[in-house]
């Protein structure tokens, strides 16, 4: 079976964690080398990891010419450019959210790529590759909710460590940035539309001088509505609310779906509840190999790199604090 020999930028706690071991388990997805700017990080990983390959540097990485794609999990000021040099040196990329610091960056991105036609980016939301959300998305479009008019979701953790990258300013940390990113991309995703009108609020942390809780809403030009809440400083919560004329839709975790579980969304009308259940399911997996099939096949990715481009532009609209 042909598979994809995937390189990885940095050892991040979310590849190191979560998309590395989701990966090894892919159909067509093949980790073969692992970079760090530290060599000892990079060993530790590869051998907890089971990496065969293992470099001090991600320059080195890119050199691999046994490398065919990259995961680029670096922290948010190095997507764009750890991703435009991976193009350079040949390599399709998966690039973790958001994908810039903002639209420029972004757009930036995307006019990179029309140089290296024949390579593959996707900005990785892999919260769509989720059953859960497919069938979210198929009972709307079906019209079991009857027409839907709005999307409510919120989003927390507690994390005041001035050290962690998310409450680092400068370098894109912030609640809104870090999962206020996905409030944003669920209504897009089931809606299937941009929003015309947006509008935010921000509380900042004194110290660390991040958005500790934001919230927004977004009009669309069919009417409907989103609101959301996230935030990096209180209890740890997640949940969906799409409503409709005659029913909603619940779902109840969104974001960080465990692979090891069952997971459930409810639908809920005057006439019934039912409750949807789905098998144990990694999120990293579905996403790895669905990128890595385009690459195989020579297909478009699953999800445009236009797409992080519109979800950049909420992102700007509503830290620039004013409807547009």
């Amino acid at each position: 079976m042909i598979k994809v020999r995937w390189g990885i930028l940095s050892t991040a706690r979310i590849g190191v964690q979560k998309v590395i071991p989701a990966m090894q388990k892919g159909r067509f997805t093949d980790v073969v080398a692992i970079a760090s700017r530290s060599g000892d990080r990079a060993n530790e990983a590869a051998d907890k990891l089971n990496i065969g390959k293992r470099y001090n540097s991600y320059e080195a990485l890119l050199d691999d010419p046994n490398v065919d794609a990259v995961y680029n999990p670096l922290p948010n000021h190095l997507h764009v450019p750890w991703t435009i040099r991976a193009m350079e040196a040949g390599k399709h990329v998966l690039c973790e959210k958001p994908i810039g610091l903002n639209v420029g960056e972004a757009s930036k991105l995307v006019e990179a790529t029309r140089q290296f036609p024949d390579l593959k980016v996707m900005e990785a939301f892999m919260y769509r590759f989720h059953p859960q959300w497919q069938k979210a998305r198929e009972l709307v479009l079906k019209g079991s909710i009857g027409e839907v008019r709005t999307l409510h979701s919120f989003f927390s953790y507690f994390n005041t460590d001035p050290d962690n990258i998310r409450n680092k300013a400068d370098i894109g940390g912030g609640a809104l940035m870090d999962i206020g990113c996905y409030c944003i991309s669920f209504p897009r995703f089931i809606f299937n539309e941009e929003p015309v009108h947006v509008k935010g609020e921000m509380d900042f942390d004194p110290v660390m001088r991040t958005d500790r809780l934001t919230s927004g809403m977004l009009r669309f030009p069919s009417g409907k509505t989103s609101t959301f809440t996230c935030s990096t400083q209180l209890m740890p919560y997640q949940k969906v609310h799409i409503m409709g004329t005659g029913g909603q839709i619940t779902i109840e975790i969104p974001v960080n779906a465990p692979p090891g579980e069952i997971t459930s969304i409810t639908l809920a009308t005057k006439d019934l509840t039912e409750t949807f259940s789905f098998d144990p399911v990694d999120q990293y997996t579905l996403q790895g190999d669905a990128f890595s099939k385009a690459v195989i096949d020579d297909k478009p990715v699953p999800v445009p790199l236009e797409d992080a481009v519109n979800n950049m532009k909420i992102i700007d609209k509503l830290r620039a604090g004013h409807s547009n």
